[in-house]
C-alpha cells in the first residue's frame, strides 16, 4: 500500500510517530500527480520545487512543534491567493498573476504544517458547474473520463478522488464544493458563512462565497476544517465564535436525531435512480436511530432565480477591478482608455464570465434594480425564513447533493429541468448562509451519488456526526476509481 492511499489522519499518525518523513510523503504525492495528471488534468500548477523544499524544512521541525497537518499534502483551488505562486482563477485575465501575500487559510495551513503541492483547476472565476469554462482546459472525472468532475471546484474534487492528494480546498458560491464532491464520490463541506475567512479568496458573490473542504473521509474533512476555521481581523464577515474540535463529534451516535426531507428534494427534475439511492441512504440513517420526516419549503422553487440575480449582481461589481491597468491581462490593441477597458475585458474574460457580468449589470441598472435585485433580496429572506421554521423542529435537512450523476463532457446546456433541480438542491445553503456537506451514498451506472446534509448555523459538528455515522455503516468511501490503481 502506497502512502498516497492513506487518509490524512493516517498520514498524520505515521508522520508524528516518525515512521515516515514529510519528504517521503511529498515525493510519493508528486509521483502520483505526475502519473495521473495526463488522465484527468486536475492541476493548473504543480509546485514541485516549493513542495519539496517545504517538506525538507518540515522534517527539521522538533516533534513537539509539529502542527495538526504536519507533512500532509494538500491542493488549493486556484482562486485562493498564494504568495509567490500563480493564482489564475483559471482565466486568461490572471494567467501570469503572482500574488505578494497569502490568503488567511494559507497562513493557517502553513502554521499547521501542511504541504501545498499546487493550484487546482476550476471554472473561470468560479462561474460554472463542470470545470469546462477554464482557460486552461477541462478537468475529467476520475470515475469515468467521458464525464465532468462537476464545478466550479472540479479540480479540487478530482485530485482527491484520483488519489493525487488526500485533501484540497475549494470555494462554494452556489454548490461549487458539494456538487463536484458528489460527482467524484468524496466528502465536501461548505461551512457556515463566516466560519472560514474569505480574505484572499477571489470574490465572485461576496454574500455567498465560502471556502470549503474536500477529502476522502469525514474524519479528514473535520480535521481540515478545524485548521482553517476561525475569526480573522482581515475579514469583517468572519465569526468570533470559538472553533470546536470537529473530530470529537464523530461518535457514530445519531439516535433520536430529527431529519427533515423536503418533498422538493426528491421530486420533479431529480433522476429517479438518484432519488432511490438517497432514499436508501435515509433508511440507513433511520436504522441508526434517526427520525426522518417529509417537510415543505414553500419558496424553494424561487431559489435558482434568486441566486442568479444576486450572484451576477455581486459578480459584476467584484470583477470590475479587472480593467487591465493595475494588474492582470492588458490588451495591446487599444488607441485610447475606453478601448483599453473594453478590449482587455473582451479578450481576457471567457464567455460564461461575460454573460454573468452583463446580466449583473442589467439587474443593477437604474431601470431594473428594484424589480430584480431588490426583489431577489426579499425572496432570499423568505427562503431563509422557510429554513428557520424547519430548523425549529429538526436537526438537519437531507436530500441528494445533485439531481443527477456527473454530466457527459460537453453537456453543459443539457436538460434544463435537471440544471434547475440542481440549483434547488445547492443554492439554498449559500442564500441562507448555512453549512452543508456532501457524503458519498451510492452509485448509479458506475458514477457516484452524494447525499447532502444541511444544518443549523455554526453547527458543522452535527453534520459531521451524521455523515460519519452513515459513512461507518456503509462502504462507499472505501471504493476508489480504477485510475487510482494506474488503470
Amino acid at each position: 500500500m502506497t502512502l498516497t492511499s492513506k487518509t490524512a489522519a493516517e498520514l498524520q499518525a505515521l508522520l508524528h510517530k516518525g515512521e515516515v518523513t514529510a519528504k517521503e510523503v511529498t515525493q510519493d504525492t508528486l509521483k502520483a500527480i505526475e502519473q495521473t495528471e495526463e488522465k484527468i488534468h486536475a492541476f493548473i500548477h504543480v509546485a514541485k520545487e516549493e513542495a519539496a523544499a517545504r517538506a525538507e524544512q518540515l522534517d527539521q521541525t522538533a516533534a513537539d512543534s509539529r502542527g495538526a497537518l504536519f507533512g500532509v499534502p494538500i491542493g488549493i483551488k486556484d482562486n485562493i491567493v498564494t504568495k509567490d505562486m500563480t493564482t489564475t482563477c483559471a482565466s486568461k485575465m490572471l494567467e501570469d498573476f503572482v500574488p505578494v501575500y497569502n490568503a488567511t487559510v494559507m497562513d493557517k495551513l502553513e502554521a499547521a504544517g501542511a504541504v501545498n503541492v499546487g493550484k487546482l483547476n476550476m471554472d473561470e472565476f468560479a462561474m460554472g458547474s463542470t470545470t469546462e469554462t477554464s482557460y486552461f482546459g477541462n478537468t475529467l472525472n476520475p470515475w469515468n473520463t467521458d464525464h465532468v468532475p462537476g464545478g466550479s471546484s472540479g479540480g479540487s474534487a478530482a485530485a482527491v478522488a484520483a488519489g493525487e492528494v488526500p485533501l484540497s480546498l475549494g470555494s462554494d458560491t452556489g454548490g461549487s464544493v458539494r456538487q463536484p464532491a458528489a460527482f467524484c464520490g468524496i466528502v465536501g463541506m461548505k461551512p457556515t458563512y463566516g466560519r472560514v475567512s474569505r480574505f484572499g479568496l477571489t470574490a465572485f458573490g461576496s454574500s455567498l462565497d465560502q471556502i470549503g473542504t474536500l477529502s476522502r473521509t469525514v474524519e479528514d474533512n473535520a480535521l481540515l476544517l478545524g485548521v482553517i476555521a476561525g475569526e480573522d481581523d482581515n475579514d469583517s464577515s468572519s465569526s468570533a465564535k470559538a472553533v470546536p474540535d470537529y473530530t470529537a463529534a464523530l461518535t457514530g451516535d445519531i439516535k433520536g436525531l430529527k431529519v427533515a426531507v423536503p418533498t422538493a428534494y426528491l421530486g420533479e427534475g431529480i433522476d429517479s435512480e438518484v432519488a432511490a439511492t438517497v432514499k436508501e441512504a435515509i433508511s440507513v440513517l433511520e436504522s441508526l436511530g434517526a427520525v426522518c420526516e417529509e417537510v415543505e419549503l414553500p419558496h424553494i422553487q424561487y431559489a435558482p432565480t434568486t441566486y442568479y440575480v444576486i450572484s451576477s449582481s455581486e459578480a459584476q461589481s467584484n470583477l470590475s477591478r479587472f480593467d487591465g491597468l493595475r494588474y492582470g491581462y492588458h490588451t495591446e490593441n487599444a488607441e485610447n482608455l475606453e478601448q483599453a477597458y473594453f478590449r482587455t475585458r473582451q479578450e481576457g474574460f471567457g464567455e460564461e464570465v461575460k454573460k454573468r457580468i452583463i446580466f449583473g449589470t442589467y439587474a443593477m441598472s437604474a431601470d431594473h434594480h428594484e424589480d430584480l435585485y431588490v426583489r431577489a433580496q426579499k425572496t432570499r429572506t423568505l427562503i431563509a425564513q422557510d429554513f428557520e421554521k424547519v430548523f425549529e423542529k429538526y436537526d438537519v435537512v437531507i436530500g441528494p447533493t445533485a439531481a443527477a450523476t456527473a454530466f457527459n463532457l460537453g453537456e453543459t446546456g443539457g436538460d434544463q429541468l435537471v440544471h434547475y433541480a440542481n440549483d434547488v438542491l445547492a443554492v439554498p445553503a449559500n442564500l441562507t448562509g448555512r453549512p452543508a456537506l456532501s457524503v458519498p451514498c451510492g452509485f448509479v451506472n458506475e458514477l457516484p451519488v452524494g447525499m447532502q446534509i444541511l444544518g443549523k448555523h455554526f453547527d458543522e459538528e452535527t453534520l459531521y456526526k451524521v455523515a460519519h455515522a452513515y459513512e461507518q455503516a456503509t462502504d462507499f468511501h472505501k471504493r476508489t476509481p480504477a485510475i487510482r490503481e494506474g488503470k
